[in-house]
Parts: C-alpha cells; sequence; structure tokens
C-alpha cells in the first residue's frame, strides 16, 4: 500500500530566506555607504534608490491595479515644488519638508483621481499626461519660485540640513535609501494583505473579480492615492539633492515616466523584483552607453523591444517562469511529504505546488 501523503502550508521558501538574509546583508553595507564610498558613488547610489522607489511605485499602480499612467512626472514635480515652496515660504526644515509634500501629493492625488478614473485604457493615460502637463504649465506661472526658468534652494535652507558637506550629503543619502526601504516594505505589506489580494485579483481578471465582490474602483483609488504621495515625496527628495528646480525639469516625461517604464517592463511588470532588477540593468546601460548620445536612447529601446519579444514577462518573469523563485514570499505554499517507514515525513519535492496569490 502507497503511503498517505500529508500537506504542509508554508510561505517561506529556500530562495526566499535566503534572499532575505542577503537582503539585511546588502542593506548593512549601503547604511554604511557614508564610510567607504566616494561623493560621486553615493550621488550614484542615492538616483538609483530614488528611480528603483519610483518604478516599484508605478509598478504597483500598473502591474497591479492596471492604471497604466504616463503622468507620474506630475506629482514628482509637485513634490519637488512643494520641498522649495515650504522651506522658503514657511521656513520648514527641508527634512520636515519631505514627509509634508508627499501628504500634500496625497491630498491632491484624491480630485485627480476622481477626475480622470472617468477615462478607460488609452484615454486615461492620456489623461494622466495632460494633467502632468497642467500641473507644468501652473508651476511656470508661479514668479516667486522663477516660473519658467526656475530657482535654487537658498544657500541658508541648504546649510540648516547639516553643518558640513559631508554630512548633508550623508544625510540626503539616507533619506534615498529610507524612501526606497519605506517603498518595498510598504508594497509587500500592501500585496500580503487582504486589499492586496483583491488587487491581484483585478490584475489576473478584472471581471472574474468583480463578479467575486470587489470593489474595483475603492481599489484602484486607494492605490493611487498612496502612489501619488509617495511619488510626491520621491520628488521632494530628488530636487533636494539637485537643489535646483524648474517647470521642465520636475515635470519631465522623459526622466520620470519613460525611465521608470522602461526599468518596469525590462525587469518585469506585476512582481516586486522587476523594478529592482531594471533599475540596476538600467543603470549599468546609462553608465556605459551615456556618452553615445542619441544612440544611448536607440540602444534602450533596442533592448526593450528584445526583451519584450524573448520575454514578454520580463527578466524576472522569464527566471521565474524557469525556475519557480521568488525572492519576496507573497503567497504560501503547499507542500506535500509522504511518511517513510518509521513514520517520520520525508518531502516530495516533486509534488510541491506554488500558486500565484490569488
Amino acid at each position: 500500500m502507497s503511503a498517505t501523503a500529508n500537506y504542509t502550508v508554508v510561505r517561506f521558501s529556500t530562495p526566499s530566506r535566503i534572499a532575505a538574509v542577503a537582503a539585511i546583508v546588502i542593506l548593512i553595507v549601503l547604511a554604511c555607504a557614508p564610510l567607504w564610498a566616494g561623493r560621486a558613488d553615493m550621488r550614484l547610489l542615492s538616483e538609483l534608490f530614488l528611480y528603483m522607489a519610483l518604478a516599484s511605485l508605478w509598478n504597483l499602480l500598473a502591474g497591479y491595479a492596471g492604471l497604466v499612467s504616463v503622468g507620474q512626472q506630475a506629482f514628482v514635480g509637485f513634490g519637488g515644488y512643494c520641498l522649495f515652496g515650504l522651506t522658503i515660504f514657511f521656513g520648514l526644515s527641508p527634512l520636515a519638508a519631505v514627509p509634508i509634500a508627499g501628504l500634500a501629493g496625497a491630498l491632491v492625488s484624491v480630485p485627480v483621481a476622481v477626475l480622470i478614473f472617468r477615462l478607460r485604457g488609452a484615454y486615461f493615460a492620456i489623461g494622466t499626461w495632460v494633467i502632468a502637463e497642467v500641473f507644468r504649465l501652473t508651476a511656470a506661472q508661479v514668479s516667486s519660485l522663477g516660473g519658467g526658468s526656475g530657482t535654487s534652494l537658498p544657500v541658508a535652507i541648504v546649510k540648516s540640513i547639516a553643518d558640513s558637506r559631508a554630512m548633508r550629503e550623508a544625510t540626503t543619502y539616507w533619506m534615498a535609501l529610507g524612501i526606497v526601504l519605506l517603498v518595498l516594505v510598504l508594497v509587500c505589506v500592501l500585496l500580503r494583505s487582504r486589499r492586496g489580494i483583491a488587487l491581484t485579483a483585478i490584475r489576473d481578471n478584472e471581471l472574474a473579480s468583480q463578479s467575486l465582490g470587489i470593489d474595483i474602483w475603492r481599489a484602484k483609488f486607494f492605490v493611487y492615492v498612496i502612489t501619488g504621495g509617495l511619488t510626491a515625496a520621491v520628488g521632494a527628495l530628488i530636487f533636494l539633492q539637485k537643489l535646483r528646480i524648474s517647470p521642465d525639469a520636475a515635470f519631465s516625461v522623459n526622466d520620470w515616466t519613460a525611465f521608470v517604464i522602461f526599468i518596469v517592463v525590462i525587469g518585469g511588470i506585476g512582481t516586486i523584483e522587476g523594478p529592482i532588477i531594471g533599475t540596476i540593468i538600467f543603470f549599468l546601460l546609462r553608465e556605459t552607453l551615456a556618452d553615445l548620445g542619441a544612440l544611448y536612447l536607440m540602444i534602450l529601446g533596442l533592448v526593450a523591444i528584445v526583451i519584450m519579444l524573448r520575454a514578454p514577462k520580463g527578466i524576472w518573469g522569464f527566471v521565474r517562469q524557469k525556475t519557480g523563485f521568488d525572492l519576496f514570499a507573497l503567497s504560501r505554499r503547499v507542500i506535500a511529504t509522504h511518511p517513510d517507514r518509521r513514520g517520520n515525513n520525508t518531502d516530495n519535492k516533486e509534488n510541491a505546488h506554488e500558486p500565484q496569490a490569488t
């Protein structure tokens, strides 16, 4: 007689445990970067963290909620201008202005969502771009912040961050590292919650999820407000590091949306790992090919086309399809075990099954 199989439900797999340990080690090393990295390296790492945060937020918006926005630069620029306005006009510390800018971005995203959620598909994408242009034209009319030419952050405000230049650079670096960590943790917690399961269901089949009683409008509205607020906070931190802002730079569709979409598409949309991998690849390409001028952008386009043809789900989607690995434990695993002759349970890896979160 064959042995009766027992089943065990687990959340963490061996790859996810290894990834967790590696992530802790990497985080410690990165947190100590002011001790071992030069100024140029820290600035590059800060920019990488900020792009990773933007990509993870856009992936949450488009990859899970199905809201393909080409106007997220509206919140990046809005956050940057909030930072400058709060510090120049109200005398707030830049460190306090960053979270306040995020809160303001969340509040502004509410009426924006109510307006553009009336649109569907390509019309929604175009609507987000139009909203971003309205933000840009409005910022260009604010003469107290330089109008169309922009303005720089006063020296006194910059020095209020910290006494020495090295400490100021370390502080902004730690803030960039902290905000990408906050975004990744928030995305993981959200996707493991009931609301996250609803988002995954909406991603897989919106009509079926609606028939199961999921309030699609409310779920998408919640994600849009969260991503709007956090994107504004990231934007505030971006221009705190740049120390200068202008409408064209703050609301650049190329810098804050096109590159972000490229990162998510090549990394793997609808996965947490995708934006991380995509950001690293993007920065490797940029640092090695940026001197080629227009040819650099052509190469980026070629890379995106090749990956979309060969791996439609992105690099991490291809890896997961071949190996079954998930570095972030979002769903539970059902593992079949069979008792041996002594009555001890032994894992049967052939019967292991890892369903997608539904």
